[in-house]
């Protein structure tokens, strides 16, 4: 995931390819399995070296695409029903090409080598974000809160991957990326909160038998959409198909997205969103010189006291609404200026209540400069300094460039995969996407807004073994650190499983690893967290 686009109106920014073709496979001395319908999997084979200081890891590289179905798909149906075998052949159901990128360390006992999946989400995003900044073998080297200059950019050896702790699984979600999704109403098939958890559910079946990995210990990392999308997954996973979990690894999470700051004022009586993401707004304020009076020494001290403020004083004044008297909500307006550094009188304006927009374009409106929202250290010039809200990320423009272009050279030229193929880095996918999940235990999928904490909390109670691990940004405004604290503090889990979630927070964005720092903390804490986990004596 590198975006949190669900309930916000974040534009993507490639058009979807609707694609009916055939995916052939790169390496021609490869074994292709026969096509059964219009996709065809695919694999390419190479092999590297990370050369970290004076250690280096050896890993074997696959490249490659594996067919997944919408549910309820039977592989075994038409070896019973010959006469239904050819128009099913003739007029296959829809299917995806889900592309990944799997390495293998050198000399690694499979048995006991912990496997982990990861993917960023969107919904609409590959997951190049993931593998090009954070974890894989190479990674762009960008400016860490301004606009990275254009090519040619540095890709380096990366001492952070977390290929020391286990091998690693790159997944692009249907249509993004090298994947592909064709058939007929495939993008009902597909596109959706259950019809994307359940294709990379099933694509992690797959992988755990052509590669042999079922008694490996097994990991989920999803960033953004991604972490939703674990949620669901790993549900699916445990309580329908008895695959049990050692981990799920949360960055930038969002699970409820009744809580979601971009969308606050669409959902009028709801008042949670603008108090959770109040600390994220002081912590920006904070970065950017902003605040009035004498600057706080201590940012997680100074958010700390934020957070108090805004789930006590700030809560009950939004409760009573108009029955706040004057005196109280010019007290509250005084207190929010004092954390924000956005004028009273804007404040009182906005009824007390500000979204992540609106926050992003006021912060820095007397320079004409808008603030980030992916990461709200960075900063670019407004686009339109009558608009309400921004109109862009500066983030997202500063370092997007460098990750696609990398990632496109990479791909083909050390991997070689993708001669003559697009790499797709995000579709625009909402006009398809279906915001309705099914929640465990419930008779039907619920229409309103999109909330898989019960799955999370089915998973660990049908596994009392699972850990999970929550990782935030203090500067990320997608999916503010504080919102994914209090979802996690509301679980529906018994006390005792409360100790089973860990968390760790950074002085980075939504993208953690954007900032070296913070990606090396993120690495320690990763590689912790799973040798804690492993099961392996």
């Amino acid at each position: 995931m590198k975006y949190a686009y669900v309930l916000i109106a974040a534009v993507l920014l490639v058009a979807t390819a609707a694609v009916a073709a055939t995916i052939a496979s790169k390496d021609k001395s490869a074994s292709v399995p026969a096509k059964t319908g219009y996709l065809q999997p695919s694999e390419v084979k190479t092999s590297g070296t990370i050369r970290a200081g004076l250690s280096s890891i050896p890993y074997d590289a696959v490249a490659g695409t594996l067919i997944v179905h919408p549910k309820g798909w039977d592989d075994t149906a038409d070896e019973y029903k010959d006469k239904d075998k050819a128009a099913a052949d003739a007029n296959p159901t829809a299917e995806a090409a889900m592309f990944y990128v799997a390495y293998f360390r050198k000399g690694a006992n499979a048995a006991s080598r912990p496997i982990m999946f990861l993917y960023n989400g969107g919904p609409g995003s590959s997951t190049v974000w993931l593998h090009m900044g954070a974890f894989g073998p190479k990674r762009v080297v960008t400016a860490d809160d301004t606009h990275t200059p254009a090519a040619p950019y540095k890709v380096v050896d990366n001492a952070y991957s977390l290929l020391d702790v286990a091998d690693l699984v790159f997944i692009d979600a249907p249509g993004t990326g090298f994947s592909r999704i064709a058939g007929k109403d495939k993008e009902k098939a597909f596109y959706g909160v259950d019809p994307d958890a359940h294709a990379f559910a099933s694509f992690v079946k797959q992988f755990l038998a052509k590669y042999g990995r079922w008694n490996s210990p097994k990991y989920l990392f999803g960033e953004s959409y991604g972490t939703p999308r674990s949620a669901v997954m790993v549900n699916e996973l445990e309580t329908g198909d008895d695959v049990d979990f050692n981990g799920v690894i949360l960055l930038s999470q969002i699970l409820n997205f009744d809580l979601d700051v971009d969308g606050a004022e669409a959902n009028p009586g709801v008042d949670l969103p603008y108090e959770l993401g109040l600390p994220t707004f002081a912590a920006t304020a904070w970065y950017h010189h902003k605040l009035p009076g004498k600057q706080p020494g201590d940012l997680v001290a100074f958010v700390q006291q934020v957070e108090r403020f805004a789930m006590t004083d700030y809560a009950r004044a939004l409760s009573v609404g108009t029955s706040l008297s004057p005196k109280e909500r010019a007290a509250i307006a005084e207190k929010l200026h004092q954390y924000t550094g956005l004028p009273v009188a804007y404040i009182l304006k906005a009824d007390l209540r500000i979204n992540g927009g609106e926050f992003e374009k006021n912060l820095q409106d007397s320079a004409n400069m808008t603030t980030g929202r992916l990461d709200t250290r960075f900063s670019g010039p407004t686009m339109d300094p009558l608009s309400k809200q921004a109109d862009y990320d500066p983030q997202s423009a500063a370092i997007s460039s460098a990750y696609v272009s990398a990632f496109n050279h990479y791909v083909r030229s050390e991997l070689k995969y993708g001669e003559g193929e697009t790499y797709n880095p995000e579709i625009e996918l909402f006009k398809f996407w279906d915001f309705k999940h099914q929640q465990p235990g419930a008779g039907f999928a619920f229409p309103g807004a999109t909330n898989v904490m019960p799955d999370l909390a089915s998973a660990m109670k049908y596994n009392p073994g699972l850990k999970v691990m929550v990782n935030g940004g203090y500067f990320d405004l997608a999916t503010p650190y504080y919102e994914g604290w209090y979802e996690d503090h509301h679980l529906p889990i018994p006390p005792s499983l409360q100790g089973n979630i860990e968390f760790h927070y950074y002085r980075s964005g939504h993208m953690v690893y954007a900032h070296e720092e913070s990606a090396k903390e993120l690495h320690d804490n990763v590689a912790a967290f799973v040798r804690a986990t492993d099961n392996v004596k």
